[in-house]
């Protein structure tokens, strides 16, 4: 197993090249089992979840060519319906299978979904929102069996609250459901909108895009795609924030500015220079970094998108660490999303936890110190990286097979851009 070494201190300046992003790689990815061919997918993220979830549409049969960033996915024949635990216990995200395979199979067998410890995830809107279209569903020795007698039928579909994974697979399923499905309460990430684009490029009839009330016309059959994965906004965060914590200037390029429009507010309050242009955000200091009462505290709760995103909570929190003062950093979307706390705090951070909050007393910029550290989960993974960063010192990063899941060439952009990065065996 390899950790990650950071010496750090040193701000990092330059220019960063976003990956695809891995939370609509995946989505896009099973949507291929929907129709028979050869399917291609662009700006593909060369990732562990994502070598994970080639490995799973292989087990169901689809053939796989790689090329750079280009995945061609051959579903012509699906050999079987079933997504089981040993491939799926990684990642949550496998679930996505579950829609796809029962409108074109009629049947699916998913083993419940691992991934990140941060709290509960239920699938109960997935099977609630295939129950609602005609499936019936058991849950047995930890599988969701899935089966319809006939075609799935439209129907109104109510989330109470938004759920990305939810209405990613109720989209898929509802594509080829006879009649109308109009999905409720759904979510609207970017990443929901790739996948739309791709089901529309495929022959399928949705309304709604980008707002809360989708409305789908199933069709009898869909062809295959072609078709791009938007660039990684939590990735794009991840550098900024990076990049303003070390007290450095730079650019992070092929992304798109318009999807993390409460990121940039946030950091422009927090007393950053942000420029925004067509694909690409710059960042620096309107004043010396150095000087403690640059960085200015700033109050963050997490929310559905366009809300502050879950995903670069943890990210802010190292930020904000460094801060002049004190704020709330508020939890709302996962329970157990605050187990970077305790391995900030080995840094020198000073955070105390209320309930769904954290309180974060800033110690300015100079105010963290390398130490060894554990990653827990993805997000929380890179908020240590960032904190590593602007440390002084060294800092070493445990268990950093959870950033692999997310972050393309991580050591090797970081290095790109100034930084003393690198991987070591742990012994």
């Amino acid at each position: 197993m390899e950790k990650l070494i950071i010496e750090g201190g040193r701000p990092l300046h330059g220019e960063v090249r976003i990956s695809g992003a891995k939370n609509a790689a995946l989505p896009l990815m099973a949507a291929t089992l929907l129709a028979p061919g050869r399917h291609k997918l662009h700006n593909v993220p060369d990732l562990r979840d994502t070598r994970t979830f080639i490995r799973l549409l292989e087990h169901i049969g689809v053939k796989s060519e790689r090329s750079g960033d280009l995945l061609i996915l051959d579903s012509t024949e699906l050999v079987d319906a079933e997504a089981p635990y040993s491939l799926v216990k990684t990642m949550r995200a496998s679930v996505l299978v579950l829609g796809p395979l029962v409108a074109r199979l009629g049947k699916a067998r998913v083993s419940l979904p691992g991934g990140c410890a941060i709290g509960a995830r239920p699938i109960n809107f997935h099977i609630m929102g295939l129950e609602r279209l005609g499936v019936t569903c058991r849950l047995e020795g930890g599988y969701v069996d899935a089966e319809i007698d006939g075609p799935l039928q439209g129907n109104v579909i109510y989330f109470d609250i938004p759920s990305v994974t939810g209405t990613e697979n109720m989209l898929m399923a509802a594509v080829l459901a006879e009649g109308t499905t109009v999905i409720k309460n759904a979510a609207r990430e970017p990443e929901i909108g790739n996948l739309i684009d791709m089901l529309r490029s495929m022959g399928a009839r949705i309304e709604g895009r980008g707002s809360d009330k989708l409305i789908i016309h199933g069709v009898k059959k869909l062809n295959p795609a072609d078709c791009a994965i938007i660039p990684d906004r939590i990735e794009t965060g991840t550098y900024l924030i990076a990049i303003a914590a070390t007290g450095g200037s730079g650019t992070v390029t092929h992304c798109n500015p318009s999807h993390l429009p409460s990121l940039l507010e946030k950091l422009r309050t927090a007393g950053l220079r942000v420029t925004e242009a067509a694909n690409s955000i710059s960042i620096d200091w309107p004043n010396h970094p150095k000087n403690s009462s640059v960085l200015r505290s700033v109050d963050i709760k997490t929310m559905p998108y366009p809300g502050y995103p879950t995903d670069l909570q943890a990210q802010f929190m190292a930020l904000m660490a460094l801060s002049s003062d004190l704020c709330v950093i508020t939890e709302t979307i996962f329970e157990n999303r605050f187990m970077h706390v305790a391995e900030l705090q080995r840094m020198g951070a000073t955070i105390r936890i209320d309930g769904h909050s954290a309180v974060v007393s800033g110690r300015g910029m100079n105010g963290l110190c390398g130490a060894p550290v554990m990653a827990t989960d993805l997000r929380a993974s890179s908020s240590l990286v960032i904190a590593g960063l602007a440390a002084s010192g060294r800092t070493e990063i445990s268990r950093i097979y959870h950033l692999e899941r997310g972050y393309e060439n991580l050591v090797e952009k970081l290095s790109g851009l100034g930084a003393k990065v690198w991987k070591e065996q742990e012994e």
